[in-house]
């Protein structure tokens, strides 16, 4: 196999750098750039073009579950790995939603954290400690998704999808404390607009209301507690 082009995004240095080690002391692995936040994590892979990301899901500004989804809406050729330290089933769940290849707690062994990078570099995808192929990997999410979901939703819209770009920016909003109203006004939007989006966060998030939304939202690192004073 050739080597495997990686990039590392983590805001953290000491982290970043006890990755790169792992990866460095590998023959065919090779560390082509680094990023400390989510809007840069996808400039550096849009020039680089690595074959695997290393991305952490705690990320100011763009959190990485948003730059995973981004990166498949613009069909680029790098795959994902989230790493995080909020590790439970329904973040697994959103993790694979948004398009990642592969999941992982932040203290992860070196040796596992290796074979995963070569795992997804040749198109598996890794739930713990299992590896699928594609259709693999989406009879597990279905699965999962009716294990995990609660009675109270109804409808078609699928729970555990990812939220779009202004929905995630109407969560963050919502994480401050801001109206509905407030949120309208903030973003030049109708007060009737906001409250769909807030419904369809509510039905993805598999949450009945908006104050289990923001708990949710703060507890899976997707926001962070500096930027709710923004």
């Amino acid at each position: 196999m050739d080597d495997i082009d990686i990039i590392i995004v983590d805001d953290h240095p000491l982290f970043r750098e006890g990755v790169r080690n792992v990866i460095e002391a590998e023959d065919d692995l090779n560390v082509v750039g680094e990023a400390v936040s989510g809007d840069q994590a996808l400039d550096t892979i849009r020039r680089h073009n690595p074959q695997v990301a290393l991305i952490d899901i705690n990320l100011p500004v763009v959190n990485g579950i948003q730059v995973t989804r981004q990166i498949v809406s613009e069909k680029l050729s790098t795959v994902v790995v989230l790493l995080t330290a909020y590790d439970d089933v329904e973040q697994v769940l959103h993790a694979f939603r948004a398009g990642a290849a592969a999941y992982c707690s932040k203290d992860v062994e070196a040796g596992k954290l290796v074979d995963v990078i070569r795992q997804v570099a040749r198109g598996n995808f890794v739930v713990g400690d299992l590896i699928y192929d594609r259709e693999g990997l989406e009879n597990w999410l279905e699965k999962g998704v009716e294990t995990v979901r609660r009675p109270h939703l109804q409808g078609e819209l699928p729970p555990y999808a990812p939220l779009s770009p202004r929905e995630m920016e109407i969560l963050q909003y919502v994480t401050r404390g801001m109206s509905n109203k407030e949120i309208a006004v903030r973003l030049g939007i109708s007060h009737q607009t906001v409250k769909n989006h807030m419904t369809s966060i509510l039905h993805k998030l598999d949450v009945e209301d908006r104050t289990q939304a923001a708990v949710y939202a703060l507890r899976h690192g997707w926001v962070r507690l500096q930027d709710t004073r923004k």
